[in-house]
């Protein structure tokens, strides 16, 4: 039997086990956006600490402008071989309302579903669990071989919810410490249910709120109806001529840096016979939104896109209030191709606004997140090797998918570090991520780690 063989076999029979400290670390509340939570983020973060040092690691909980970061290093072997970083985040979204949930959000209950068991909690899959696939691959690997394959470093961070404000400044002052051959991210998703996957693409993203004002205090509509400015009418405006009928956005220069599709991967991607219908039927939708002409995929992992995320002003109480509001406010946000820049979206979003104010009008743009699109050559020797660890798994082949979503720091470890991402993850389209009732498939969970011992195994040749 082989090392991985008897890693696996080990894996497998101890799934009660992972299980439980998977559990563990989800009745820890780390809502990272929500300053009463700043001491469960602190506990999360020891949490982590203590399971690496456990199984061999020189770990320590390192402090950030905000939540803080866990390092662990490990030597691996002498000889050499591959130096691996595997990133994973602890915090996780606020879990309001709380009155959808059919079970306390911090509490994970184990229940039924199409395919199988699932465990329902907040950051079941986004990122305790998936955080935990790689955590319990180095578990297993200490308690069998005495420890990893290869060199191992791990950075699990407390911010990811929250565009990991403080991060980018963290890898800048610890970059020797952290240089690797590869950064190893499961935040991403499998294909289907039984067929894995690898993202080789991410979309950047520009998240910005948008603050009007005008009269220095809100207003009688009866009064002054009819001749002061109403931010709101204005800001409503503006955010319509955002995107034309067509779904194009209308911010000058937008596209200049947008990449047309080329044909062979226009052609993989038709390969794969994604139903949209069944898509948008899972959330209640029945009609694609989006740029006309172009195709599902296409529109969801390799186009930009504008939305408004949240809008308010004025009386918004019971009842009615007449006024004319001071103020108006929205967030809005870009996800962005691999090529086009946050700055330059930025700078043409606020001349599109400034051009359209009316005198007594003034806006400020607030920046909560920027990062860049990123995507991985799909012929990576990185890619081959996990390929064929998920093969394995899952015996059936994996499928190279784009993913419409976010990762700040895959941006900053490329930028700072100079890392490539393997982005090998696990979860599923109805997995409810920052909704209520998140939850992860058993089953994922446990081929994911399965994965993990055999990448760990693919990867640790040099």
């Amino acid at each position: 039997m082989s090392t991985v063989d008897t890693v696996l076999a080990h894996a497998a029979a101890r799934r009660e086990e992972s299980r439980a400290r998977w559990f563990e670390l989800l009745r820890i509340p780390s809502v990272s956006a929500q300053p009463k939570h700043a001491g469960d983020c602190r506990r999360a973060a020891e949490w982590v600490c203590e399971q690496l040092r456990a199984i061999g690691f020189t770990a320590n909980v390192r402090e950030t402008k905000g939540h803080p970061v866990v390092v662990g290093h490990h030597p691996g072997p002498t000889g050499g071989g591959r130096h691996l970083l595997y990133y994973g985040h602890y915090d996780v979204q606020p879990p309001e309302p709380l009155e959808l949930w059919t079970s306390p959000p911090f509490e994970p209950v184990l229940t039924d579903g199409p395919n199988g068991p699932r465990v329902v909690a907040r950051g079941a899959v986004d990122d305790k669990g998936q955080t935990m696939t790689w955590l319990e691959a180095l578990r297993f690997w200490h308690e069998t071989a005495g420890g990893p394959p290869c060199r191992v470093s791990v950075l699990v961070e407390g911010e990811e919810e929250i565009g990991s404000r403080n991060l980018a400044e963290f890898l800048e002052e610890n970059v020797e410490e952290l240089r690797a051959d590869l950064a190893v991210v499961s935040d991403t998703n499998q294909w289907d249910a039984k067929t894995p996957a690898i993202s080789t693409r991410l979309r950047g993203m520009l998240y910005t709120q948008i603050d009007i004002r005008a009269a220095n205090k809100d207003l009688h509509s009866g009064l002054f109806g009819g001749s002061a400015l109403n931010p709101i009418n204005l800001l409503t405006r503006i955010l319509g001529d955002l995107k034309d009928e067509s779904g194009e956005i209308l911010i000058p220069g937008f596209y200049d840096e947008v990449p047309d599709l080329p044909e062979a991967l226009r052609k993989q991607w038709d390969a794969l016979n994604f139903d949209e219908k069944a898509f948008l039927g899972g959330v209640g939708l029945s009609v694609p939104a989006g740029e006309l002409g172009r195709g599902a995929l296409e529109r969801l992992w390799a186009r930009p896109t504008a939305d408004v995320n949240g809008i308010w002003g004025g009386y918004m109480g019971e009842g009615s209030k007449t006024v004319i509001p001071a103020e108006a406010h929205a967030k809005v946000s870009f996800r962005l191709v691999p090529g086009q820049s946050p700055t330059k979206v930025l700078a043409g979003l606020r001349d599109f606004i400034v051009a359209r104010l009316p005198d007594d009008a003034q806006v400020s743009i607030q920046v909560f997140s920027m990062s860049e699109g990123i995507e991985v050559p799909a012929d990576s020797p990185y890619i081959t090797a996990a390929k064929g660890a998920l093969e394995a798994t899952f015996g059936r082949p994996a499928v190279l998918m784009g993913c419409g979503g976010s990762i700040p720091v895959v941006s900053s470890m490329k930028r700072i570090l100079g890392l490539d991402s393997l982005l090998v993850g696990f979860g599923l389209d109805d997995d409810q991520v920052h909704s209520p009732n998140e939850k992860f498939d058993l089953n994922c969970f446990e081929k994911g780690i399965d994965s993990h011992v055999r990448l760990l195994g693919a990867l640790a040749g040099g």
